[in-house]
């Protein structure tokens, strides 16, 4: 795992290479919508794409989760079924859909049934390296997604010089990124950790959590700002001074978020002195949400070893789909 966090600088520019050299059919369009299926490690880089695109994005790009899709899915969609492994029950449910509604359908995967299905049928398709968690192969699928994006018209291709530099950013600053987790991870070790950030970044408090969740094997929870501040704020009430939250901060952030925030800090010191303000660092938006990831990243690996636990260990998860392929 630390080998794999490790790689992730490199693993940006692996991804722009392979993305550079995909071969897609003709875009057509124009598309009125763009969903993206997928889940856990490969969900998220549609989550994170989609808040990145947002911007400059020609029509909504939606992310989800599950079995099925919305039901405005029509032959004017283009949808991105990712799936790491390819066998992603929930995402060929999708893909299967997506097809009998007429959309035009690209698959992000290394191998397995959806690369077999998108051969056969003749889908776009992007195959990335195989054999590791989905987790850590976040760069690949990430980065495809906005080589999609910007194939089929809907993002232009400002992204592959941001993502380059980004790339370059995490090189250069490794062990500072490094020390700055392992100091950060000092400050949650046996804590209740509680992460928030700025809506148009949620999805970089989501992947932290998913990473704490799965390498720390460790609860914790997020939410964004100002939604929290319409309801979750009032929770604090009931809570204690284990918890500890971070709070990730871009000098981009709306001003009234800032002052949100602010606001937010003075009620969360009434119930805990464990507050932690982690600011993110780059020149785009692609290289601030990057490095916060790859901080977050490092954390959850740190996590796990102060705990004593193997931070690749997923033994539950494999249960579930096990359980899960005994009924047909």
């Amino acid at each position: 795992m630390q080998q794999l966090i490790e790689a992730f600088p490199r693993q940006l520019k692996e991804a722009l290479e392979i993305g550079r050299k995909a071969t897609l059919k003709a875009p057509g369009g124009p598309y009125s919508n763009v969903v993206v299926t997928g889940l856990g490690g490969s969900g998220i880089g549609g989550k994170i794409a989609a808040q990145l695109a947002h911007k400059e994005a020609k029509c909504p790009i939606e992310v989800y989760h599950n079995y099925y899709l919305p039901g405005y899915v029509d032959h004017k969609s283009l949808v991105i079924a990712c799936s790491y492994s390819g066998n992603t029950e929930e995402t060929i449910a999708a893909m299967g859909q997506a097809l009998a509604k007429g959309a035009r359908v690209v698959v992000v995967t290394s191998g397995g049934s959806m690369l077999e299905m998108a051969k056969a049928k003749g889908l776009d398709h992007i195959v990335i390296p195989g054999g590791n968690p989905p987790r850590t192969m976040l760069a690949y699928s990430l980065v495809q997604q906005f080589f999609v994006l910007h194939h089929f018209g809907i993002i232009g291709d400002g992204f592959e010089g941001a993502i380059k530099a980004a790339a370059d950013l995490l090189e250069r600053d490794k062990e500072d990124i490094k020390k700055a987790a392992m100091d950060l991870t000092e400050r949650l070790v046996g804590k209740q950790l509680v992460i928030y950030s700025e809506a148009n970044t949620e999805a970089v408090c989501i992947r932290f959590r998913q990473q704490v969740n799965e390498n720390s094997k460790v609860l914790c929870w997020h939410h964004s700002i100002p939604e929290m501040n319409h309801n979750e704020l009032v929770g604090w009430a009931g809570a204690d001074k284990n918890i500890a939250v971070v709070i990730f901060r871009h000098k981009e952030d709306h001003e009234r978020t800032q002052m949100r925030m602010e606001i937010n800090k003075a009620v969360f010191e009434k119930y805990t002195s464990h507050i932690n303000e982690v600011w993110s660092k780059g020149d785009s938006a692609f290289a601030r949400q990057l490095y916060l990831i790859n901080l977050g990243d490092w954390v959850s690996l740190f996590w796990a070893q102060k705990k004593g636990v193997d931070p690749s260990e997923i033994a539950v998860i494999n249960m579930l789909k096990g359980k899960l392929a005994e009924v047909k």
